[in-house]
């Protein structure tokens, strides 16, 4: 299995010809939207039901990952992730008008609002008081959402292995990761959740917790490094990995 980590220099979007290091999963390229998706976004902006309908749906994997990864563990099982983009998809119907009329960030970002919005009313409903843990919500600027689950982010940056003999070293693995990013500050795990499972680039994770695109670069980074930190201070250390 390659690295789990790559070399420095590969930590934020390698390029082509950047060197052969490994690369962390799931991460999303930079990169400007499509003349299509650009009209989609301009005709959200003004307030269009019909361009809503088709953004809902051309983002909707993105929403989805989002809530796979912050639907509380208690309630899987009992909450289908699309049942949670339908009631999303309404509540934006909803609040079109409103978007329109200040639309202050990119139609994704805002339906990404709606979505997180969504399920923090899905939680209250089903936990009522016991989903009132600090740990599982992280903001630094709008309003807080269901933390990322740790082992849904241990899956994702380790992938997927298909054979019997992998699938027990994953296992093991997938503890030793999971431990270590419980044992991160909130806004690590938060900043590696944007990237590496929700798949969102600098500029939109930057956006997503409302500081600077640098600030969010460095952030990740630091993220990284914590992570690396601590699992090598763990008892198998960086084997494997």
């Amino acid at each position: 299995m390659p690295g789990f980590f790559p070399r420095a220099e590969n930590l934020d979007f390698p390029g082509p010809g950047s060197g052969p290091g490994w690369q962390i999963r799931g991460m999303a390229p930079a990169m400007n939207p499509s003349p299509s998706e650009t009209d989609l976004i301009e005709r959200v902006r003004t307030g269009d039901p019909a361009a809503l309908g088709q953004a809902f749906a051309h983002y909707r994997d993105r929403l989805r990952r989002m809530v796979v990864i912050r639907l509380d563990r208690r309630l899987q099982g009992r909450v289908d992730p699309s049942d949670v983009l339908q009631e999303a998809h309404l509540d934006a119907a909803r609040r079109l008008g409103d978007y329109a009329r200040e639309a202050k960030v990119p139609p994704f970002l805002w339906l990404r609002t709606v979505v997180g919005d969504r399920l923090v009313k899905l939680h209250r409903q089903h936990l009522g008081a016991q989903m009132r843990d600090p740990g599982r919500e992280v903001s630094l600027f709008r309003d807080a959402l269901p933390a990322a689950s740790s082992a849904a982010l241990a899956a994702q940056l380790l992938g997927k292995h298909t054979s019997p003999t992998e699938a027990a070293v994953r296992a093991e693995r997938m503890l030793r990761v999971q431990d270590a990013l419980n044992a991160l500050d909130p806004i690590d795990r938060e900043i590696l959740a944007l990237r590496h499972f929700e798949g969102l680039s600098r500029s939109e994770a930057a956006e997503a917790l409302g500081i600077e695109e640098a600030a969010a670069a460095k952030r990740h980074v630091r993220a990284l490094a914590r992570l690396k930190s601590v699992l090598a201070g763990m008892p198998g250390g960086l084997d494997g990995l």
